[in-house]
Order: C-alpha cells, then structure tokens, then sequence
C-alpha cells in the first residue's frame, strides 16, 4: 500500500524526476515538447525542490510505495494573507486511475483543514487535471479551479 507522508530531502531527486517526466507528458502536447522541457528544466532542479523543503510557508508530500519508490508529490503554499495554493501535484502514469491522485490531494486538504479555501491554477488545455480538479475540489469548500494561459 502507498503511504502518503512529508517529503524529506532524501526524495528530491526521485521527486525531480518524477515532476519532470510528467510535465513534459503532460504539456509537450500542449506547448510543444522544446518549451515544456525548457520550463521544466528550469523549474524542476534539484535545488529549487530541495530549497521549498526548507520554506516554512510550503509544504511538499510525497506518495511512497512499498518498494521505497515515490509514485506522487504535492507541494501548497501558503502567502503573507494565509491564502493556499496547491502549486504541484503530479502522479506517475503507471498510477492513472488508482485513486492516488485524490488520496495526496486529500492529504494537501487535511493538512490546511484550518483553511477556509484552497486554490490552484491549472494550464489551459490540460483538461484531464481539470476535470480531476473539478470533481475532487468540490468535495471540499472552498476549493476553487482557476485556468492560467501557459507561458
């Protein structure tokens, strides 16, 4: 059974690539594969994950499979007014439709249950996270979905 826990340093990298491979599955359709690998590899390093760890206003998760493996990673932030937003979530492909998606993004709810509205911003024309967003969200108060227009 996955365990869904606090990331640690120690899962950056595994983390890294895990963001990585599905941001440029997912938007490399979207925005062509050259964009989305140079965003990705902008955005996605070593240190810029393992420097959130150390942000007191971020919390990052990970999905942790029996094997040790990281199967997902949600990370929120929190701003000065103590607004939330989920800012990552990403789910290995061989993990589609198991329902560990909603089980990390659950913990990124029960984490902020003090917190009366979580938002996020998905990029248009990833209509899969949408729909996910949309039918999950609405479980919770609160939660809003916003669409952003990619870079």
């Amino acid at each position: 059974m996955t365990q869904i826990r606090a990331m640690t340093e120690q899962d950056v990298p595994s983390v890294s690539l895990l963001i990585g491979e599905s941001w440029r599955r997912t938007y490399s359709p979207i925005m062509g594969a050259e964009t989305a690998a140079l965003i990705s590899d902008e955005d996605h390093t070593l240190q810029r994950i393992a420097a959130e760890l150390t942000d007191t206003n971020k919390m990052s998760f990970v999905a942790e499979r029996p094997d040790g493996s990281i199967a997902g990673y949600a990370m929120a932030k929190m701003n000065e007014a103590g607004d939330v937003m989920l800012d990552r979530l990403h789910i290995d492909q061989s993990e589609y439709g198991t329902g560990l998606a909603a089980n990390i993004l659950h913990a990124v709810f029960a984490a902020h249950s003090g917190i009366l509205s979580i938002a996020l911003e998905v990029l248009e024309g990833n209509d899969r996270a949408m729909a996910f967003y949309r039918k999950h969200g609405s479980k919770w108060p609160g939660c809003t979905v916003q669409k952003a227009m990619h870079r």
